[in-house]
C-alpha cells in the first residue's frame, strides 16, 4: 500500500480496502493523542493528523467478524453499546438486526456487574407496559396513570435496550472503550469478550477483538458495525461471511 500527501492508496484488487477508505475509517487523531501500542496501526501522517493502514484494519476486522459469525453459530447473544451521537443510531440499527440488547443512551452502572438488580427493574419495567397495553391502567385514578405512564417513558429511556438481555451473553460490541469506560471496565470484570472499533488514543491491548479506526465519524462507524452485525447474522444462519479471508 502506498500514500502521499493526498492521501492515495493503491487498493488493489482488494474492494474492502476502498470501501474502508471511502467511509473514511482511516482517520486518527494527532500522534500526541496516539496510545503507545497504536504504533503498528499506523501508517503515516496528513495534515497533522496520523492515517491507519487500512490493511491491518481490514486485518482486524476479518478477525473480529469471524468471532461475531462463531457467536451466531453458537446461537449466544451481543450486547451492542454505543451512545456518541455518530455511533447511536447504528448501534440500534445492528443490534435489531441481530436481535440483541443495546444501549445507545446511557450506561447504567451494574448492568454487567450487578446483572440481578438491571434484570429486577427490566421486568419491573415492562410488567408496567403490559399493564398499560392490556387496559389494567384504567383500575387507577388519572393522576395515578399519569404518575405511572411518566415512569414508563423515564425506564424506556434507559431499559428498552436491554429488554433482550439474558444470561446468555458471548461477548460485548463497544464503539470507543475510552468513551464508554464504564462498560468496558464491566465487561473485563466479568471476563465478557469484547469487540470494539477504536481510534488512536485507546489501548488496543486491553480489547479481545480490537478494530482499530475513525470511531467518531458516522460513515466509518456504520460500515464497521454493518460488517459485525451481517457476520453474526450469517452465523446464526449458517452462511458465508460477507467478510472474505
Amino acid at each position: 500500500m502506498a500514500i502521499d500527501a493526498e492521501i492515495k492508496i493503491d487498493f488493489g484488487s482488494n474492494p474492502e480496502l476502498e470501501e474502508l477508505f471511502r467511509a473514511g475509517a482511516h482517520f486518527a487523531y494527532s500522534r500526541s493523542h496516539r496510545h503507545p501500542n497504536m504504533a503498528p496501526f499506523i501508517y503515516g501522517i496528513k495534515n497533522n493528523a496520523e492515517v491507519f493502514d487500512l490493511e491491518r484494519v481490514l486485518e482486524k476486522l476479518r478477525e473480529a467478524s469471524g468471532f461475531m459469525k462463531k457467536l451466531g453459530e453458537a446461537k449466544k447473544s451481543v450486547l451492542w453499546v454505543g451512545t456518541k451521537p455518530s455511533a447511536a443510531r447504528f448501534i440500534e440499527e445492528a443490534a435489531s438486526e441481530t436481535h440483541s440488547p443495546y444501549v445507545s443512551i446511557r450506561w447504567l452502572g451494574g448492568t454487567l456487574t450487578n446483572a440481578k438488580i438491571i434484570r429486577e427493574r427490566i421486568k419491573y419495567f415492562e410488567d408496567l407496559k403490559n399493564k398499560k397495553e392490556s387496559g389494567e391502567l384504567g383500575k387507577y385514578t388519572k393522576k395515578e396513570e399519569l404518575l405511572i405512564l411518566r415512569e414508563i417513558r423515564a425506564l424506556g429511556k434507559y431499559l428498552s435496550g436491554l429488554t433482550l438481555l439474558k444470561n446468555d451473553l458471548g461477548a460485548a460490541v463497544i464503539v470507543d472503550p475510552g468513551e464508554e469506560q464504564t462498560a468496558f471496565r464491566e465487561a473485563l470484570k466479568v471476563k465478557l469478550p469484547v469487540v470494539a472499533i477504536l481510534s488512536s488514543d485507546n489501548d488496543p491491548a486491553k480489547v479481545d477483538w480490537p478494530v482499530p479506526a475513525n470511531d467518531i465519524s458516522p460513515s466509518s462507524v456504520g460500515y464497521i458495525l454493518k460488517k459485525l452485525s451481517h457476520a453474526y447474522v450469517e452465523g446464526l444462519q449458517g452462511q458465508n461471511s460477507g467478510v472474505e479471508e
